[in-house]
C-alpha cells in the first residue's frame, strides 16, 4: 500500500543493531502531518492525499493559501505536499498522519533539495581531472576543449561547463526504515538524504521496492 509523510530532516546519527553492527542513521522528525485535502478520481482525475506540515503566522501566508485553509477549517500551515496513492479510503481532511505508518524494514523514497554548492568549476561540479601541474602548464582546473576549430563551429548543448550546484530536487530511492519511534515521531533512514539540517523532506513507499 502506497503511502507518504512529510519530515524534517535533524541531522545523521548511528545506532547499533543487535549484532553490535553499526548503522548510520538520518532522523527525521514528522510530528504535525494534518490532511489538508483529499483528492479522488471522480473530483481531481487521480487519488491523492495533500498533507500540511509545520507552523506559520497569519501574517506570513498569503491569501489564496489562508483561503484554502479556511475552506478546510484547519490551522495554517507553512508547508504543502502532494502524495499520489492508489486508494484514499480512510483518510479525511483533519485527520493526524504519524510516522507508525511505515515500520521498520519498509524500503522508502526520500525526497529533498539538495545543498547549494554556489557556482563552482567542472572539476568540483563534474568530476572532471585536472591538467598538468607542472610549472608553466597553463592548464590546470579549466574546462576542456570546446569543440573542433572549423566544422560545426560551435560548442554543443549539454557541455560540462562551470556553473551553479545543487540547490535541486533530489530523490534517493530504496533506503530502509531502521527504527520507528513514536515517543520523539521520528523516523531513522538508513544512510543519508538529501538538503541540511533542517531540510524539508517527502517520505514515500519506495516505486522499485527491492528485498
Amino acid at each position: 500500500m502506497e503511502k507518504g509523510i512529510i519530515g524534517k530532516k535533524i541531522g545523521m546519527t548511528q545506532i547499533f543493531d543487535e549484532k553490535g553492527n553499526v548503522i548510520p542513521v538520518t532522523v527525521i522528525e514528522t510530528a504535525g502531518n494534518v490532511v489538508a485535502q483529499v483528492k479522488t478520481v471522480e473530483t481531481d482525475g487521480y487519488n491523492a492525499i495533500q498533507l500540511g506540515y509545520g507552523e506559520i503566522k497569519d501574517k506570513k501566508i498569503n491569501k489564496p493559501r489562508k483561503g484554502h485553509f479556511a475552506k478546510s477549517k484547519l490551522e495554517n500551515r507553512k508547508h504543502l505536499r502532494e502524495f499520489r496513492l492508489d486508494s484514499v479510503e480512510g483518510y479525511k481532511v483533519g485527520d493526524e498522519v504519524k510516522a507508525d505508518i511505515f515500520a521498520a524494514g519498509e524500503k522508502v523514497d526520500v525526497q529533498g533539495i539538495s545543498k547549494g554548492k554556489g557556482f563552482q568549476g567542472v572539476i568540483k561540479r563534474h568530476g572532471q581531472h585536472r591538467g598538468p601541474m607542472g610549472h608553466g602548464s597553463m592548464y590546470h582546473r579549466r574546462p576542456g576543449s570546446m569543440g573542433a576549430t572549423s566544422t560545426p563551429g560551435r560548442v554543443f548543448k549539454g557541455k560540462k561547463l562551470p556553473g551553479h550546484m545543487g540547490s535541486v530536487t533530489i530523490t534517493i530511492q530504496n533506503l530502509d526504515v531502521v527504527k520507528v519511534d513514536m515517543d520523539k515521531n521520528v523516523l531513522l533512514i538508513k544512510g543519508s538524504v538529501p538538503g541540511p539540517k533542517g531540510a524539508i523532506l517527502k517520505v514515500k513507499s519506495a516505486v522499485k521496492a527491492t528485498k
